[in-house]
Formats: structure tokens, sequence, C-alpha cells
């Protein structure tokens, strides 16, 4: 299931319409067969929107739509009649989908709130009447403009999860087991690497109805900033969270090189990331003793809060979400 309904990635063929000519027309009645231009302008063309739907979590249902064209502008016509506009097509995506040109890679739209609506490729103006075009001295004008072209070109759409904490470990380090616990949500566990292929979000329900999101991540390799294992299609994820828990297991074989390890393939892949709240959680606690959870703790890095927890005794899990909540709305330095 994990593998075909998720879906964070689609590369479409994108064509705006094109612009409606103005007409080139000249009224005639019964008794004024030289009464002058009245040719009208042409439609516009048919934009092609992106508009945010919170209820959307996938680009899934994206997968099979390989070409959106949208419709020309009709034609002006006499009596300065204006053609119709062509019809918009409203793409519908999930909060955190960054459309972007695959010919430049540049980062064209980004649709983070709901009902957000951001036009991605704008349809063709219509071309003027010749009726625009008459002067004192050109009372009967010969030329109307033609509609501009619409824009077209292949496009890719990507989803970065909206989630306020990131869950960041090497496969296998027990972020899914923890996101069960302390949410509803229900990924898949195993106990082998890559179990989780794609984000999973949780609620985690805090003190007086309050909440936050938080997202079990694919697990990090070295060399992930590389494109190893998962690689980038893992680390994209990660740009929207405010703050990164690493979760490093009490059985590791070095806990500070593999905090390392996944430090330095945040800062391999965007230095920027580095700027984020950080907090370390020793899990599998419970197969700790006093002694070696002090020489643990003398072990890791000083700057960053430590907590020890355990998913299935349940230990350290209330102080881990006090410690999350108050990263989370620590105030922002002036």
């Amino acid at each position: 299931m994990e593998k075909t309904n998720f879906i964070d990635y689609i590369r479409v063929y994108c064509k705006s319409g094109h612009g409606g000519a103005g007409s080139r027309h000249f009224a005639r009645t019964k008794f004024n067969p030289k009464a002058g231009p009245d040719g009208g302008d042409g439609g516009r063309g048919g934009h092609i929107i992106l508009r945010g739907n919170a209820q959307l979590w996938t680009l899934l249902h994206l997968r099979y739509y390989k070409n959106v064209i949208a419709q020309n502008g009709e034609g002006g016509d006499k009596n300065l009649m204006t053609g119709a506009d062509g019809n918009d097509v409203i793409i519908e995506v999930p909060l955190g989908t960054v459309a972007y040109d695959e010919e430049t890679g540049e980062q064209e739209a980004e649709i983070l709130e709901d009902g957000q609506q951001v036009i991605w490729l704008k349809g063709g103006r219509g071309g003027l009447g010749n009726k625009n075009f008459a002067t004192a001295t050109n009372q009967a004008p010969e030329y109307a403009q033609p509609g501009e072209p619409g824009t077209e070109g292949w496009k890719y759409l990507e989803l970065k999860v909206l989630a306020d904490v990131g869950l960041v470990g090497f496969p296998n380090a027990g972020k899914s087991t923890l996101l069960s616990v302390i949410s509803a949500a229900k990924p898949k566990i195993a106990d082998y690497a890559f179990t989780t292929l794609t984000p999973q979000l949780g609620m985690v329900p805090y003190r007086d109805g309050k909440s936050f999101c938080v997202a079990d991540l694919p697990g990090i390799i070295e060399g992930a900033a590389e494109g190893r294992g998962l690689g980038h299609r893992f680390l994209r994820h990660i740009e929207r969270n405010s703050v990164l828990l690493f979760l490093i297991p009490a059985d590791s074989a070095d806990h500070r090189k593999e905090f390392e390890v996944l430090l330095n393939e945040l800062r391999e892949y965007n230095p920027e990331l580095l700027q984020k709240d950080f907090i370390i959680a020793i899990s599998k606690c419970e197969m700790l003793d006093e002694e070696l959870t002090d020489a643990i703790r003398a072990e890791m890095p000083t700057e960053y809060p430590l907590l020890f927890i355990s998913s299935v005794a349940g230990k350290g899990l209330q102080a881990l979400k006090d410690t999350l909540w108050q990263a989370l709305n620590r105030p922002v330095a002036s």
C-alpha cells in the first residue's frame, strides 16, 4: 500500500490556452453601409491554476494526469462582441506542494494554505478588434490583433510534507514505533531496515487539548545526500519541519558517530537545515541500566536537549512531548 498510495513527485506536460483573435469587421446597416469598424476583442486563453486542498496528502490523484491543456479563448465578433475566455484548468494539490519548470529547474509556485490559488501558467491575452485602431486619420482600419499564444512545457510537482516535527534516524531506529505510541497513526512496523518507505504523519495530543504534527520519515543512511538509499526522496521532506528529533537506538555501536553521520547528511544536502531546532532521543532505553545511561550521556553533544525514551515501556514519553512543545513554541528572537 505504501508504494502505491503515496506519490510525492509528478511530471506533467502543461499548455495554457491561446488568446482569441480580435475581429476585423465593419458595420453595415440599411441606411449606413459604411458605419465603421465594430470588431470585438478576442477572449483570454484558459489559465492552469494550482489550488491547495487540505484534504489531500499525496499527488496520487494526478498519477495518470500527464497532459494538462487549457481551453483557447474564442475570437471576437461583430457589434463589438468580445470572445469568451477559455475555461481555466484547476489542479487540486496537497499543502506543501512546490511546482517547478523542468527545463530550467526554477521554482514557479508553492502551495502552503488551504484554498490558496496560484496561476501556474497564464493563458494568452485576447487580441484587440479593429475598433481599437480607428483614428481620425484612419477611420476604417483593416487590422486586428491575433491572440497571444499560451505557455507550454514540461513541468513537475513535488510534495514536501508539512509537519511540526520530523523524526530523523537510521533505518530501524524505532521511529515508526514511537509514532504509533504517541499518536493514532498506524505506520508499518517490522524488525528490518527500510520498513517505512514513505512519510507517515501523526497528530500527537498534548495538554489542554493542544496537539502537534509529527512525521515519521524514511531512514537515512550514510551517503543519502548523494542519492544512496532513499536519498533525496527522504531529505526534501525535512525542509518543512520546524523541529528535528534525532532518534538513536540504545543498542547502537557508537551513539555519537551515528548522530554525526545524520548531521553530516543534512549538511551535505542543505546547510540551512542546521538552523533548525534539534532534539536527541535515545530510544529503546529499557535495555539500559544507570551506568550505561550515564556513559551515553557523557559522549553525546551538550548543546542539544538529550532524552532517554522507551516506546515499548512508555518511559520518558511525556518529557519528550514537553520538550517538543517547548521547542515548537519558543519565542522567535527579534
